[in-house]
């Protein structure tokens, strides 16, 4: 497994958002402005399962991500890498825990019709600027 740069390491620990880059159906590509952690070296997204990126992800693993300095958007990483794992377990404290990190509150939109899903991705390539 790739390790993550410590640029990367402090990118995802801070409150910087990530865009994350899935492939649909047709080939295209999809993109989407997500919360983002890390777990040692596994970056960990989270979502619903009516979500493209859940989709996408489920049926082809490949995702590329671009975390940004909020202070200043010209530092960066860009990790290419795939899903290696998508579960429901936990995913409801994920969210939580996602929204203490942005916004200093638990998350105040769980829905049973709606469930969540934690996205753990193993990266195997990364690039930084600044």
């Amino acid at each position: 497994m790739t390790q993550l740069t410590e640029l990367a390491k402090k990118l995802i620990d801070g409150r910087n958002f990530a865009n994350v880059a899935t492939i649909m159906p047709d080939g295209s590509p999809q993109v989407a402005t997500v919360w983002v952690e890390r777990e040692g070296e596994t970056i960990v997204i989270n979502a619903t399962t009516k979500r493209q990126r859940y989709r996408n992800l489920k049926r082809d693993p490949r995702v590329a991500l671009c975390v940004f300095d909020m202070a200043n958007p010209y530092s960066t990483v860009m990790i290419r890498g795939k899903a290696i794992e998508i579960t429901r377990k936990d995913a409801e404290e994920g969210i939580d825990r996602l929204s203490m990190k942005y916004h200093g509150r638990k998350y105040a939109y769980h829905s049973a019709e709606q469930p969540r899903v934690i996205i753990r991705i193993r990266p195997e390539r990364v690039a930084q600027m600044g």
